[in-house]
């Protein structure tokens, strides 16, 4: 009697985990990134993939597929609102008009640290919460350290500038016009042919492109034009079905990671930086700081794009004045 009481005892245990099974299974997750796998900001996606799946105890797993392969880093956004990826890193200037109000992230604000503008760009969204990402659950945001300008030869002033064809796209290439220069619109791998035959005379980028994309062998000169610097905002973002069908414990665990990150994904931007810095002076090229009164002519001569966003913005019934305001004194709280 002993012996069919355990029997039905272990069939019953059986059932239970059984029914129970599908509760306990794998939450599987698809992750598309624009970066290519070898780059540090694919692996830093990867870490943060693999960093949630840790502290869950393995019940959410993260695979990443880099390099635009799951969706191009244009249709990215979209393949996140579309279900095509669960999760998705890309560029906000990608699909430039959608996120109206966030193209402050893109004005030429004198950011100076790849950190600054990613805690500055999360502080903005926690204040505002702008609608225009309301098809999705933001993970976090970040941008990288200064835009400035590379070339092939020596930068001063705004007259050394005049007439140079400068590489550039999305709000880089209004900076390059109001600075005298001539836009130049390319993609990042054509740039370093082109500079190297002479089809361009520079390019506005971080500096970890002249390591990173190798500039440093085509552009001797690096110039820090920080009053007219710009970064670029990006973005990590969810399916908003998704998310709401997680557990509040897992979606509790991924927040914490998130909050941990856009410190991790700002400095990660400033060691990318250094890394092309070191590499270009290795080199023997030179990096030219503008004086202070000619910083400022530089820094003058792009405030009417920031005055356009504003007035842009007023048309469209959106805060542009207050989200400015907001941006020049949290860049300063964090720079000074």
């Amino acid at each position: 009697m002993r012996h069919w009481k355990l029997v039905a005892f272990v069939i019953c245990l059986s059932l239970i985990v059984f029914v129970a099974s599908p509760a306990l299974a794998q939450i599987k997750l698809n992750y598309s990134v624009f970066f290519p796998a070898p780059h540090k900001n694919a692996v830093l996606a990867t870490e943060w993939a693999k960093e949630i799946e840790k502290r869950t105890g393995g019940k959410v797993q993260i695979t990443v597929f880099p390099g635009g392969t799951l969706t191009p880093a244009d249709k990215c956004y979209d393949g996140v609102v579309k279900g095509i990826s669960d999760i998705g890193f890309s560029v906000l200037a990608y699909t430039r008009g959608k996120f109206p109000l966030t193209e402050v992230s893109d004005l030429p604000m004198g950011m100076k640290t790849g950190l600054v503008a990613s805690k500055v760009i999360n502080d903005y969204y926690k204040k505002f919460k702008p609608k225009e990402f309301d098809e999705v659950k933001v993970m976090y945001l970040h941008g990288h350290g200064p835009g400035i300008l590379h070339a092939k030869k020596e930068v001063k002033t705004l007259d050394d500038l005049k007439g140079m064809k400068i590489r550039c796209t999305g709000m880089a290439a209004k900076i390059v016009k109001a600075l005298g220069g001539v836009p130049v619109a390319m993609p990042m791998g054509e740039t370093y042919d082109a500079l190297s035959r002479g089809v361009v005379d520079g390019s506005m980028a971080p500096q970890e492109a002249l390591h990173g994309w190798k500039w440093g062998e085509v552009a001797k000169y690096t110039i820090e034009n920080y009053g007219s610097s710009y970064s670029t905002g990006m973005f990590v973002v969810m399916n908003k079905q998704k998310w709401d069908s997680l557990p509040q414990d897992v979606q509790k665990i991924i927040e914490q990671v998130n909050g941990e990150y856009i410190e991790k994904q700002g400095k990660l931007w400033d060691e990318i930086d250094k890394v092309g810095r070191d590499a270009t002076l290795k080199l023997g090229n030179k990096i030219i700081p503008l004086s202070q009164d000619e910083d400022r002519k530089w820094e003058k001569a792009v405030k009417p794009l920031i005055d356009e966003y504003k007035k842009n913005l007023k048309d469209k019934g959106l805060p542009g004045e207050e989200v400015v305001s907001f941006y020049f004194q949290t860049i300063y709280k964090y720079q000074k």
